[in-house]
């Protein structure tokens, strides 16, 4: 038998006050998008498998929990991530819509198994995508957004982590020697920052991309200095055009960095801040395919609240005053048109004490109660 108030792994509860806190936080981050004209759609918690899954890359399908549909007898999944819904709704519904296209949404989110590091297997995601431009203008504008949005809810000591997803297949394709590796032998080395390994099969060509790894500037520098192809070189001065407007941010960039950006085009990044253990945020460039064939570049990011939650933020101080019996309806109101939590007494026995009130009502006047 189940004990009573057992969760299955990797779920909780959200109690007073973090449960306000993440809902304050939510306000919070949604509003930043709404004042930088982000419109916020709400997919639905569950799609049809088939459609969800074909949206996302490699590893993240898996993390789909699925059922039978008992109306269409059809296999259902519970999302894991919202932002291919958006880019769902965005090439389907709001097609005709003129671009780009700014959208914004917030929801809860499911996966299968959680992490050692985020073992939560349940967390609301909040977010913002670009939709029809993934230029270093539209980089720089929803980069510099997430933070705005991070540091409007009270997040310190922000950082950002810049990677390029694609630029060890692209160097590949441009004639950089593999040797006697594979392309995914390489960036597996890569990924291992294994230097000796990569001279070991013949591909120290790629060598340079391990040491090029730092603060932002720097390993602008020293790529800049490979044999890059044109292209290549190109998104450096995107990338030094990204960075140029951020200001009070700890930038780092990694050129080979490929974890969790299975679907990332030329830019990829991460967000971290204090007191969050991970990352509090991701995102990057992408595609979105159409259902006619026909891709759309896109770029944008997700939050992850209960970070933020988890790190004390969006928790506000306690304002409940106890109203005793006879309190008038007016008086109440007038109380809660000032910022007030009002908890009425409902019969003789009740008190500010057992109501968890901070405050009294005293000849109509809120008194502060003994800490």
């Amino acid at each position: 038998m189940i004990p009573p108030g057992l969760l299955p792994e990797g779920l909780r509860d959200r109690l007073p006050p973090q449960a306000e806190a993440l809902a304050s936080l939510v306000r919070s981050l949604t509003g930043s998008f709404a004042a930088h004209g982000y419109e916020r759609v709400q997919p639905p918690l569950v799609e049809y498998e088939e459609s969800l899954g074909s949206r996302l890359a490699g590893s993240a399908r898996r993390e789909l929990l699925r059922f039978t549909d008992p109306v269409s007898q059809h296999t259902l999944a519970l999302r894991s991530d919202i932002t291919g819904q958006v880019g769902r709704i965005a090439v389907t519904r709001l097609a005709a819509l003129p671009r780009p296209l700014r959208l914004s949404y917030a929801g809860p989110v499911l996966r299968v198994r959680g992490t050692q590091l985020s073992p939560e297997r349940e967390s609301m995601q909040v977010g913002a995508e670009l939709i029809g431009n993934d230029s270093a203008a539209a980089a720089a504008e929803v980069i510099a957004l997430a933070i705005t949005a991070l540091r409007d809810a009270g997040l310190k000591g922000l950082s950002l982590d810049i990677t390029l997803p694609t630029l060890v297949a692209d160097l590949a394709a441009a004639g950089w020697s593999l040797g006697r590796a594979s392309l995914a032998d390489v960036q597996q080395l890569l990924d291992g920052k294994d230097s000796a390994g990569l001279a070991a099969l013949g591909a120290q060509a790629f060598q340079p991309l391990i040491a090029a790894a730092g603060p932002a500037a720097q390993a602008l520098d020293r790529l800049a200095a490979l044999p890059l192809p044109a292209a290549a070189k190109a998104r450096l001065g995107s990338i030094a055009a990204v960075i140029a407007g951020l200001e009070g941010v700890s930038i780092t960039l990694d050129p080979t960095e490929r974890h969790g950006f299975e679907y990332q085009t030329w830019l990829g990044f991460s967000l971290f801040g204090d007191g969050v253990p991970g990352e509090v945020g991701r995102g990057g460039a992408y595609t979105i395919t159409a259902p006619d064939g026909s891709s759309e570049a896109a770029i944008g990011f997700s939050l992850y609240a209960d970070g933020l939650v988890d790190a004390g933020l969006g928790l506000a101080p306690a304002r409940r005053v106890f109203l005793p019996l006879g309190t008038s309806p007016a008086m109440a109101a007038k109380l809660r048109a000032e910022g007030w939590s009002t908890v009425a007494a409902l019969d003789a026995a009740a008190s500010a004490e057992t109501a968890r009130c901070t405050h009294a009502l005293v000849n109509d006047t809120p008194i502060a109660l003994p800490a």
